[in-house]
């Protein structure tokens, strides 16, 4: 039996209306059991550069890698593509379904880099075309053929340093669209027994779940933790109110940070890049509509706004306690500039490296009485109103006000975290590498 290695990378089947690539490959993983094939990793869900103008949502790619009988390739690829073409949104607009196959052993580096450039920027299709030209891999796409980048993208990413997993239950078709039926108090309980080694199940300010998405997906939840084990174990604990269709564990980029790049200075940002970059506070924090915050910081080099919006909670109330001269690192996405808008970073993380000294003024005390002087008015002096003492040369005195803020790092609320965004919780776990482990004996699963 010749056993070979292939590589299908899917991407942008679904649209603002509904669908969902994920739901294709748990779709793919079980009408592949017929040509009995060895996954040999799990299905990979990678999060692309959040910030790509044409997005449908969580700009999420997905990859299969599993070893085949090559009497068996052309129907697999026939199986594959058919099923993409059923499931992808074509005449949705802003829908550019992509799909890659690849057979080789190896990840080339090339396609590994390209994959990394994905997370962090803009990639053009010419320039994924040329890599699938120059590997040797299959592709076809619809409309723009946008999805042809991401598909490719998440064959390079081997996840080989930091990664997470998530368990996706699917919910019946005849359910889609409807209201997720999900006890809460069961997603609670589930997440006090996990932690600290599952995160994003609830949002604690505001007291809700936010494993379950809103809009008219066939996900029922998605459970995100540090391994697979962890997130079945926190499947089991889940309760529902309606039949789970199927389930699959992925192996993910998600809560890595993984879109962020760190830059030498601000005039090295470019639009639609998320960054890590030091500056000093320059301009005051205002609030601006919608209770969004917005203060500047500058260095040697640039001078740009930072945005802490209104959902970010916890991390815009931060934003309104900084004052000039405070030293910062902040993390974060370039928004474009526009005619009347500067550059902007709209924030995910803030850490406060230095505090400047907050001071307020008051008049001193009479130096006859010791009770405190008052104003006799403007560049008129201070006089005593006890002892009736004047002081025509005496100047109000500076006073240090302790700050309510501290040095440490801050990150946006639980419930306006980015896929990629690293919670708190995950901190310390971040994993190293990941090198021909074996997969757990039960990884996905159908009601069918």
């Amino acid at each position: 039996m010749s056993l070979q290695i292939m590589h299908i990378g899917l991407d942008d089947t679904d649209s603002k209306k509904g669908g969902c690539t994920t739901y294709l490959a748990a779709l793919l993983i079980k009408e592949l059991e017929q040509f009995k094939v060895h996954f040999i990793d799990y299905p990979l869900l990678i999060r692309l550069n959040p910030n790509v103008p044409w997005k449908t949502r969580g700009n999420g790619s997905l990859c299969l890698r599993f070893k085949y009988n090559v009497q068996y390739e052309e129907q697999i690829k026939e199986t594959a593509i058919n099923l993409w073409e059923e499931q992808s949104k074509f005449k949705e607009k802003g829908t550019d379904p992509g799909i890659v196959i690849y057979k080789s052993q190896t990840i080339p580096e090339e396609l590994t880099a390209f994959s990394k450039k994905a997370e962090t920027t803009i990639v053009k299709l010419k320039e994924a075309l040329k890599l699938i030209k120059n590997v040797g891999a299959e592709a076809i796409g619809f409309n723009s053929c946008r999805g042809i980048i991401g598909a490719l993208a998440a064959i390079g990413e081997i996840l080989d340093a930091d990664h997470t997993y998530e368990l996706i239950a699917y919910r019946k078709q005849e359910n889609i669209g409807t209201k997720r039926r999900v006890d809460e108090k069961s997603i609670f309980k589930m997440d006090e027994i996990t932690a600290p080694y599952t995160f994003n199940n609830v949002d604690i300010e505001k007291n809700r779940i936010i494993i379950t998405p809103r809009g008219p997906d066939p996900i029922l939840f998605g459970i995100r933790g540090e391994t697979a084990n962890i997130v079945k174990e926190a499947f089991e604990l889940v309760k529902t109110w309606e039949p789970i269709e199927r389930w699959v564990i992925f192996r993910s980029n998600q809560g890595t940070d993984a879109h962020l790049k760190a830059i030498k200075d601000l005039s090295k940002i470019t639009p639609y890049s998320s960054v890590i970059v030091k500056g000093i506070v320059s301009k005051n924090p205002r609030v601006i509509p919608v209770r969004h915050i917005i203060f500047s910081i500058k260095d040697d080099k640039k001078e740009v706004d930072c945005a802490a919006y209104e959902p970010t909670g916890n991390l815009r109330r931060i934003a309104r306690e900084l004052i000039v001269g405070d030293n910062l690192e902040v993390y974060g996405a370039i928004q474009k500039p526009k005619a009347d808008k500067p550059w902007t970073i709209n924030l995910e993380k803030i850490d406060v490296l230095n505090l400047a000294q907050k001071v307020t003024t008051e008049n001193p005390l009479c130096p006859q009485c010791e009770k405190r002087l008052k104003s006799m008015g403007k560049n008129q002096g201070l006089r005593c109103e006890k002892c009736n003492s004047v002081f025509p040369n005496l100047k109000k005195i500076e006073k240090p006000v302790l700050r309510s803020v501290k040095n440490g790092l801050f990150i946006t609320s639980t419930r306006s975290q980015r896929h990629l965004t690293k919670p708190f919780r995950r901190f310390g776990q971040e994993k190293k590498n990941y090198r021909n482990q074996s997969l757990i004996s039960k990884w996905h699963s159908t009601s069918e």
